[in-house]
């Protein structure tokens, strides 16, 4: 089970900041960006071998569920 910010959303974002930085901002005055998203992923197939029972309901929460 893995629970953290979204990568392709940090990617996203990465590219909004290098634009703004290569249309003539200062890299010092641009404010830290933190994550707006975080996904959770459940691996069933690893749960089922460490003999782990999932709730029904966190599968249902899951953002991606690998069988």
């Amino acid at each position: 089970m893995s629970y953290g910010a979204s990568q392709t959303d940090a990617y996203r974002r990465a590219g909004i900041y290098a634009a703004r930085i290569l249309n003539g901002e200062k890299p010092g005055d641009l404010p830290v960006e933190l994550p707006d998203k975080y996904e959770l992923a459940i691996n069933l197939k690893t749960a089922k071998a460490l003999g782990l029972t999932v709730p029904p309901t966190l599968i249902a929460r899951a953002d991606l569920v690998i069988e």
